[in-house]
């Protein structure tokens, strides 16, 4: 049995939106703890800077492969939903401040930017390999 069009999408989605989602667990949504410097009191955190370079680096990798299955204009608003979703998630239970709402559009824009971009160039470097003589 062959899947149609509509459901090999339909699934793709479904994919690149769990994808998505995992993406954020396995680099950032186990990490929590505020590190606060005993000495000036200033607090960072929750993520290291390696995580969120692991994250951006699994995302970047995830919006150019499925550019390459998927339209890039249904890539980039998948994704972007997806991740500021589960990230304005987790900060919102716990932020008192409110500034997660900064974040969270911070985020939005990024992801949206980012995998538009990212998608595009799949996308164009996999017409260019289908192209490209065997």
């Amino acid at each position: 049995m062959t899947a149609s069009r509509g459901t090999r999408t339909l699934l793709g989605v479904l994919f690149l939106a769990a994808a998505t989602v995992g993406a954020w667990l396995l680099w950032l949504g186990w990490d929590t703890r505020y590190t606060v410097d005993a000495q000036t009191g200033a607090s960072s955190g929750p993520y290291e800077a390696w995580q969120v370079i692991g994250c951006v680096l699994t995302l970047v990798l995830l919006a150019g492969f499925a550019g390459t299955r998927l339209s890039p204009w249904l890539v980039a608003p998948v994704m972007t939903v997806a991740f500021t979703a589960v990230w304005s998630w987790r900060a919102a239970g716990t932020d008192d401040s409110g500034l997660w709402v900064v974040g969270g559009i911070l985020v939005l824009v990024g992801m949206a930017v980012g995998s538009t971009l990212v998608s595009l160039a799949g996308r164009r470097i996999g017409r260019r390999m289908a192209r490209r003589p065997t």
